[in-house]
C-alpha cells in the first residue's frame, strides 16, 4: 500500500504486512458539538485500520481528545472542565453512531500532565526550550529542521503567541501559566499551568504508540503550526516520531471551510439525524482522503441515493463478479487509498457476497441487510396480491398506499412479490 506523505511530498510504500502499522490522528478539542468535517478524519483513519488489517497488517489507531485548551476556557469560563466532559461525551456518541467502532486508543490531554511536564524537562535542560514567567517556549531557532513538513522557511515564520517577554517571535509555548478565569491547572517546575496545545500530542502519540509510528494523520488545516510544533518537539529529542504525514482535505460548504468561527457549520449529529450514517459515509467514500469535498443537500443528496442504489443490488438475484472484480478494487485502496475508485468498482458489481466484504471494510455492512417485514405489513400484502390476482385494481393500490404508508415497499414479481423497508 502507498500513500501520499506531506514531509516527502511523495507516494511513500508502506512496510510489507504483517506491519505493525501504527497509526495517530489528531482528534476535537471538545467545546461544541463537533462539526460533520472533524468526522473526516476519524473515519479515514477508522477506515484505513480497517483496510490494513484486512490484508494481513497488525493495525493500531490512536484518536486523541484535547480536553484542556483555550478554546474550552473561552466556551466555558469558570466551567471549562465540565463542558469539557459533557463535550467529550457528545463527541464519543457522535463517532459511535457512525457504526465504525472504536480506535484503540483515546487518550485525554488531562489524564497525561505528568508525562507532559516530564517531555518538556528534557527540552528545557538539554537547550531547545526556556521558561519565561510561568511560561515555557520551544526554542525555534534550535531546530535546523524547522518549516520542512510545511514547506514554510523558517525567517518567514509569523509570530503564533505573542509574548514580548520571547527570545524569538516564532517560539511557541509549551506551558502556559495560569491566567485569571482559567479553572484548571497543574503544578510544575515553573508554576501552576496546563500544557501548550502542539506539545500535548507529542506525548500522547509517544506514549501510547512509542516514539516511532508509521502514520500520523490530521486535517490539512493542522500542517502549520501544530504538526510542524509536534515534529520538532520530538525530533528535538531524538525521536524519530511519524514516517509518513497522512493529511485529509478540508470539508467545504458551498466551497468554503467549513468553521465553527465562520458559522457555516452542521454537526455530526444534525447531518446523522438528517441523513442517516449510511449516507454520511458513502459522501466521505466519494471524495478521495487528500482532497477538499463540498458539503451540501445536493451532495448529501447523492450520497443518499448512492447508498440506496447499492442496497437495491440486494433486492435483486446474486449474480458472479467477473474474475479479477476484488483485485480492482483492491488496486484502488492500495494505491493511496482512493476510495472514489473503490466505489465505482463496487457499483458494478452484483455479486452480493463480494459486495458485503467489501461494505465491512467501510462499516457499511448494513446495505447488505435486508430487514423482515413486520406481521400487519405482510398481511397488507398478501391482500394486495389477492385483490390483483382478482383483478381489483382499486383496492389494490388501496393496499399498496397502505403499505407505503408503513414504510414499505412492495415489488410484485414472477414468483410473488417482494417487501423492502422505504428509505
Amino acid at each position: 500500500m502507498r500513500l501520499f506523505d506531506t514531509y516527502t511530498k511523495s507516494l511513500v510504500e508502506l512496510p510489507p504486512p504483517p506491519g505493525p502499522i501504527r497509526m495517530y490522528f489528531c482528534g476535537p478539542t471538545v467545546y461544541a458539538r463537533a462539526h460533520v468535517g472533524n468526522a473526516r478524519p476519524f473515519v479515514i483513519g477508522m477506515w484505513m485500520r480497517s483496510w490494513l488489517r484486512e490484508t494481513g497488517y497488525e493495525a493500531t489507531l490512536v484518536h486523541n481528545i484535547t480536553d484542556v485548551n483555550d478554546k474550552i476556557y473561552d466556551a466555558a469560563p469558570g466551567a471549562s472542565a465540565e463542558l469539557a466532559e459533557r463535550a467529550t461525551a457528545w463527541y464519543l456518541e457522535d463517532i459511535g453512531d457512525l457504526g465504525l467502532g472504536m480506535p484503540d486508543a483515546m487518550p485525554k490531554v488531562t489524564e497525561l500532565v505528568p508525562e507532559i511536564v516530564a517531555f518538556i524537562e528534557q527540552l528545557v535542560d538539554r537547550g531547545f526550550a526556556y521558561p519565561v514567567e510561568g511560561d515555557v517556549y520551544f526554542r525555534v531557532a534550535s531546530f535546523p529542521g524547522y518549516g520542512r513538513l510545511s514547506g514554510q522557511k523558517p525567517e518567514q515564520v509569523e509570530e503564533q503567541e505573542p509574548n514580548a517577554l520571547k527570545e524569538d517571535p516564532r517560539d511557541f509555548a509549551l506551558w502556559k501559566a495560569n491566567k485569571p478565569g482559567e479553572d484548571t491547572w497543574w503544578d510544575s517546575p515553573w508554576g501552576q499551568g496546563r500544557p501548550g496545545w502542539h506539545i500535548e500530542c507529542s506525548v500522547m502519540a509517544e506514549q501510547t504508540l512509542g516514539q516511532e509510528f508509521e502514520i500520523h494523520g490530521g486535517g490539512l488545516d493542522l500542517v502549520f503550526p501544530h504538526h510542524e510544533n509536534e515534529l520538532a518537539q520530538s525530533r528535538a529529542l531524538g525521536h524519530p516520531f511519524a514516517q509518513i504525514w497522512a493529511h485529509n482535505g478540508m470539508l467545504r460548504f458551498t466551497g468554503e471551510k467549513m468553521s465553527k468561527s465562520v458559522g457555516n457549520i452542521a454537526s455530526t449529529r444534525e447531518v446523522l439525524d438528517e441523513w442517516g450514517r449510511e449516507a454520511l459515509l458513502v459522501f466521505f467514500l466519494g471524495g478521495h482522503w487528500r482532497k477538499p469535498i463540498d458539503f451540501s443537500e445536493e451532495t448529501m443528496a447523492q450520497a443518499a441515493a448512492q447508498a440506496e442504489g447499492l442496497r437495491d443490488v440486494f433486492r435483486g438475484a446474486s449474480e458472479p463478479a467477473p474474475e479479477g472484480a476484488w483485485e480492482r478494487f483492491a488496486d484502488a485502496l492500495e494505491d493511496d487509498f482512493n476510495t472514489p475508485a473503490a466505489l465505482a468498482v463496487l457499483h458494478q458489481w452484483r455479486d452480493h457476497e463480494l459486495l458485503r466484504r467489501a461494505f465491512d471494510v467501510f462499516g457499511l455492512g448494513s446495505l447488505g441487510e435486508q430487514e423482515a417485514a413486520p406481521p400487519e405489513v405482510v398481511d397488507l400484502a398478501r391482500r394486495r396480491l389477492a385483490a390483483r390476482s382478482e383483478r381489483d385494481f382499486d383496492l389494490a393500490d388501496s393496499l399498496r398506499d397502505e403499505i407505503e404508508a408503513a414504510g414499505w415497499e412492495m415489488r410484485d414479481e414472477t414468483a410473488g412479490y417482494r417487501l423492502f423497508r422505504r428509505r
